[in-house]
């Protein structure tokens, strides 16, 4: 198993500016972004801490932790287990400054 890239581990910001169809893209946490309402963000920690940022009350960021790992061998697929929902996002491309993902199964919300 190779794992997922290390280059996603950090923060990230949703840069809903870029998405595209079927695909959620985020920016490293600190990327100059165009000022809005608000902002989901997501963080992978190298010991499998994942922490996903809502967006919640007066558009300020929520905070929920669980954990993720691979769920492939190639580590493009990521397993996210939160206390209330467990589901996987497909890592499309990452890179030091950009993350793109979609939801493996097309239709469901990335975080």
């Amino acid at each position: 198993m190779s794992g997922p890239p290390p280059e996603l581990i950090g923060a990230w910001v949703h840069s809903y500016e870029e998405d595209s169809p079927g695909v959620t893209v985020y920016r490293r946490a600190g990327y100059p972004l165009p000022p809005a309402r608000g902002r989901r963000g997501l963080e992978f920690a190298a010991d499998g801490t994942f922490t996903e940022r809502p967006i919640g009350r007066g558009d300020a960021p929520g905070r929920r932790t669980g954990s993720w790992a691979p769920a492939d061998q190639e580590g493009r697929r990521l397993a996210l287990n939160l206390p209330d929902t467990e589901r996987q996002l497909e890592v499309l491309h990452v890179d030091d400054q950009i993350l793109e993902v979609r939801a493996p199964d097309g239709g469901r919300r990335v975080p």
